[in-house]
């Protein structure tokens, strides 16, 4: 049976394994920010000699500290034709880090003789790097490839080779995917979480047929939200921010009427809706929904989605970066009944 090749794909997720493997502790512990890192993309540390940690080399870190919190957080949707990042490079081992983690590959045999062979020439024999560049320790790192943890469509085409890059120097122009802020800003996109959008309603447990009601959302909790990615070893990073601006009422049901009447209640001052108060009974609500038939012995799917404008700033960016919108919603049950005439 002849020796299977190795593609550079295979490679590199060979690479992921065994530094997930190989890392001392207090690399995953490392976090910076008050966020945590990428799992997918967590890389080596560099120590400064005096056993301390010096920087994470070439794990994403998110500070998540100013997301949405609470046990109803969800992603947001991007609209449109939007996909995150299929795929990027980044800065992952140190030279003595690379060297540990392809010669303990080696040894092991199990990626064929002609496979080991190609990569001895490359990274130590001199075609083109000799001895895994050890003689420029501390001044660059080797990168790799790292899938997007969700597999969207090309998420297998960054299939370069791992490759050098000295400090401060840009990488190679043939990996246009190697990590930017504009990545990270995506990456952060992902990342973000929103307050859940059950919608406060008046009448609350049940309401009539044609009785206009009432919708509102916690303005307390309808704020914007950030997430931070960054790149310590790259002195870059990129935070993507979500504002929300409109909430989307369907009813559930073509025999209603929503106020407005394209269904869709901006934010006011900081507020989605109003909540009803007593008095208002005759007023018509800046935000809900009037009924025009019983639901029966069931109840009408109410769906409630918040639009969120997204945006980012990020190292080396002039002003705000528009990103496409992204929304977030969810149903919950709402029961109408018939008003009962009383008969004198």
């Amino acid at each position: 049976m002849p020796a299977m090749r190795r593609t550079p794909l295979v490679a590199a997720g060979a690479l992921a394994m065994a530094a997930a493997l190989l890392l001392p502790g207090p690399a995953a512990a490392r976090t910076g920010h008050g966020g945590s890192a990428n799992g997918d993309a967590q890389g080596p540390t560099e120590d400064g000699g005096d056993g301390t940690l010096l920087a994470q080399a070439g794990g994403i870190v998110y500070d998540r500290s100013k997301n949405g919190s609470g046990a109803k957080t969800g992603a947001i949707a991007p609209t449109g034709n939007y996909s995150p990042p299929p795929c990027w490079y980044g800065p992952t081992y140190t030279p003595a880090q690379f060297k540990k983690e392809r010669e303990a590959v080696w040894a092991v045999d199990s990626t064929g003789h002609e496979w080991d062979m190609a990569q001895r020439k490359r990274y130590v024999e001199g075609e083109p790097y000799k001895d895994f560049n050890m003689d420029k320790a501390g001044k660059g790192y080797w990168w790799t490839s790292f899938p997007n943890k969700s597999y969207p469509p090309g998420w297998d085409k960054c299939t370069k080779e791992t490759f050098w890059v000295d400090k401060g120097d840009p990488p190679p122009a043939d990996a246009p995917e190697a990590i930017d802020p504009e990545i990270l800003a995506k990456l952060a996109y992902a990342e973000i979480r929103v307050p859940g959008t059950k919608v406060s309603l008046a009448p609350e447990a049940e309401t009539k047929v044609n009785l206009p009601t009432w919708a509102w959302l916690d303005g307390a909790e309808f704020k914007p939200v950030s997430v931070t990615a960054s790149v310590p070893v790259l002195d870059i990073e990129a935070t993507t921010t979500a504002e929300p601006v409109s909430l989307k009422i369907d009813p559930g049901t073509s025999d209603a009427e929503t106020y407005p009447a394209d269904g869709v209640c901006e934010i006011v001052d900081g507020r989605i809706g109003a909540p009803y108060a007593k008095g208002k009974s005759k007023e018509t609500p800046p935000c809900g929904v009037k009924y025009l038939r019983s639901s029966g012995k069931g109840s009408f799917p109410l769906r409630a989605t918040v639009t969120w404008k997204i945006h980012w700033t990020g190292t080396g960016v002039n002003g705000e970066q528009l990103l496409p919108d992204g929304e977030f919603g969810a149903e919950q049950d709402v029961v109408v009944q018939e008003i009962q005439a009383i008969n004198r």
